[in-house]
C-alpha cells in the first residue's frame, strides 16, 4: 500500500507505557467475543471457549473475535515505551495514515448519502492492557472498538501478530483490521449498534450468536468499501486485495475452530465463516458504499 502521500490522522490517541487497571462496563463491539461467551454462554459453549484459550495458548487469538462487553479484571502492568523500534515507528505511521484514508472516505460517502457529518473515531495505542469504557482492553484480545466511548484499541504488536501466528502477512492485512473495526463505528454513527444492542436481549444463545453474525460481516463489508476508495486513489499494490482476503479468511470462525481443536460447531459462530467474511468484504470492495451492506436483511448471509 502506498502511504506516501497520505495524510497522518490527527485522531491518534498513543497511551503506551500507561498503567492498565481492572475496569468494568459495556458496550463494547469489535474483535474479542470469548470473554463474553464465557459469561453468558451455556456449558457448551464454556467448554468450547476453554478449549480455544487452551489451544492458542492462553488466549492470543481471543480477541479477533468481537469486542468485550463483560466486566473482567486482569492484572495490573507497568509497560516501558523503550523497546520501541524504529519498525514499530513505522507501523503507527501506517496505522495513523490508515485512519486518516478512513476519515476521508467516511467523511464524503455520509455527506453523499446526506447523513449528518461523520464524527471522526479516535485510535487508542496501548501496551498490554487499558481502561476503557466497555471494560478492561487487554493485547490478547486483539485490535477492537467500543462503542462506549467510541473509540479504536489497538496494541501495535498485533501487527506482527497478524503474519506471525495468523498466517496473514503484509501491511494491507492490518489495514483490513483497522477498516473492520471502523466499520463498527459506523454502525454506531448509523444507528445499528444501538438496535442490535436492542434485539439481541430478548434472543437465545444461538440466535443471538447469529445476529451477531450480521453485525461482523457488515463491519467486513464496510473495510471493503474503504478498500474500494483507495483503490480508486491509485494507491494499492499489486497483492494488497489478496492480503485483506487472507486476513479474511484467517479470522473466519471454521478455520479458527478448526485450528483450535479440530472440528467447527456453527451453532456458536459469532463473526461468520471464512468464505462469508471473504465475501462481504469482496462486495464492499465491489460496490464501494453504505447501500448494498445490508447483512442484516439477507436471508442467508
Amino acid at each position: 500500500m502506498k502511504i506516501d502521500d497520505l495524510r497522518k490522522s490527527s485522531n491518534v490517541e498513543d497511551r503506551r507505557g500507561e498503567s492498565g487497571r481492572s475496569f468494568g462496563g459495556n458496550g463494547g463491539a469489535g474483535f474479542p467475543i470469548l470473554q463474553l461467551l464465557f459469561m453468558r454462554g451455556g456449558w457448551k459453549t464454556k467448554l468450547l471457549v476453554l478449549l480455544i484459550l487452551l489451544a492458542l495458548g492462553g488466549g492470543g487469538l481471543s480477541g479477533i473475535f468481537n469486542g468485550s462487553q463483560t466486566s473482567n479484571h486482569y492484572q495490573s502492568t507497568n509497560v516501558s515505551q523503550q523497546s520501541d523500534s524504529q519498525a514499530t515507528k513505522e507501523q503507527i505511521e501506517f496505522v495513523s495514515k490508515v485512519l486518516g484514508s478512513t476519515e476521508d472516505f467516511w467523511t464524503k460517502e455520509f455527506e453523499k448519502e446526506g447523513l449528518d457529518a461523520y464524527q471522526d473515531p479516535k485510535l487508542v495505542l496501548y501496551t498490554d492492557s487499558i481502561q476503557t469504557a466497555c471494560g478492561q482492553g487487554q493485547a490478547s484480545m486483539g485490535p477492537f472498538y467500543c462503542s462506549g466511548d467510541k473509540k479504536v484499541y489497538l496494541d501495535i504488536s498485533f501487527y506482527n501478530d497478524l503474519g506471525n501466528k495468523y498466517g496473514a502477512k503484509g501491511d494491507f492485512a492490518m489495514a483490513y483490521v483497522i477498516a473492520h473495526e471502523i466499520g463498527h463505528h459506523i454502525q454506531t454513527k448509523l444507528g445499528t449498534m444501538a438496535k442490535y444492542n436492542q434485539d439481541r436481549q430478548s434472543l437465545s444463545e444461538k440466535e443471538a450468536n447469529a445476529l451477531n453474525v450480521r453485525l461482523e460481516l457488515q463491519a467486513d463489508y464496510y473495510a471493503g468499501a474503504w478498500a474500494h476508495y483507495v483503490q480508486g486513489q491509485g494507491i494499492l499494490d499489486k497483492g494488497d486485495f489478496e492480503e485483506a482476503m487472507t486476513a479474511a479468511n484467517a479470522v473466519g470462525d471454521d478455520t479458527l475452530q478448526k485450528q483450535a481443536y479440530g472440528y467447527s460447531v456453527p451453532d456458536s459462530f459469532t463473526h461468520g465463516t471464512s468464505e462469508q467474511r471473504q465475501h462481504w468484504f469482496q462486495r464492499g470492495y465491489q460496490y464501494g458504499d453504505i447501500e448494498h451492506g445490508d447483512t442484516f436483511s439477507t436471508t442467508n448471509p
